[in-house]
């Protein structure tokens, strides 16, 4: 029913797999996204979410069913003036009042013009994109400039240029076309182990959040792939083009 659907107005909420705040983060859905409640417990909602159809507990809190999104957020974070918060990348707002350089999206949240895009434009540079996040920190469940995953990293360019992709690594395996060996990387390819991902962004090096390092790093591709099998006893399952 339509009426259960709602839209995100905060910058950024935790998905829980239980509905208790000590379960662990799946994910999470930022400002501007859709999600349907399938049921309401007193301090949580069970949601499914409308871009990649995932499941989860959020926090009950007030959120918005009439929403109509005109641009989005195309820098890492952008300043929401009179508020000490930040609005996260590919976050979808709707302007609300202009003034000089800034917009309002928000009653009295206003952020630079200049940080957005309207909400059609693609970015076909996805080394842009994913390097925005470089030297984030690694967060199991992220999607932000607080903290990313492996596969929200991947999953956020998908997500800007309004394309469905999955979220977790899994479900993203299957996803995709692909081959199991390569001798020869190149830009473009995306290298798939088992629970993690990463992408080349030249024939030498990739950009993935990784957990041993705690944050998104630049690393050559044959070195990682090597220190990957030795540490955590895993190969390449799948290559696959963005």
């Amino acid at each position: 029913m339509a009426q259960n659907n709602y839209y995100c107005i905060y910058p950024c909420i935790n998905i829980y797999e239980h509905p208790s705040i000590n379960s662990k983060i799946s994910s999470q859905i930022i400002y501007g996204e859709k999600f349907k409640v399938l049921k309401k417990t007193k301090n949580f909602l069970k949601i499914k979410t409308f871009y990649d159809r995932y499941y989860g507990y959020i926090k009950n809190k007030k959120f918005i069913n009439k929403f109509n999104p005109t641009h989005k957020v195309k820098v890492l974070k952008t300043r929401i003036y009179k508020s000490n918060n930040f609005l996260p990348f590919s976050s979808e707002i709707q302007i609300l009042k202009k003034k000089k350089n800034y917009v309002m999206f928000q009653k009295n949240k206003w952020i630079k013009k200049k940080d957005i895009y309207f909400i059609n434009k693609k970015e076909k540079n996805f080394s842009k994109t994913f390097n925005l996040f470089s030297n984030c920190k690694y967060k199991w469940g992220g999607k932000t400039f607080k903290g990313i995953d492996c596969s929200a990293l991947i999953q956020i360019f998908y997500k800007f240029n309004n394309k469905f992709f999955p979220r977790d690594t899994i479900d993203q395996i299957k996803f995709k076309n692909g081959i199991k060996n390569k001798k020869k990387y190149k830009k473009g390819d995306i290298i798939y182990w088992k629970g993690h991902v990463a992408m080349c962004i030249n024939s030498k090096k990739l950009i993935h959040a990784y957990g041993p390092e705690k944050k998104v790093i630049v690393m050559p591709i044959k070195e990682t792939i090597n220190r990957i099998e030795k540490t955590a006893n895993l190969k390449v399952r799948k290559i696959c083009k963005i």
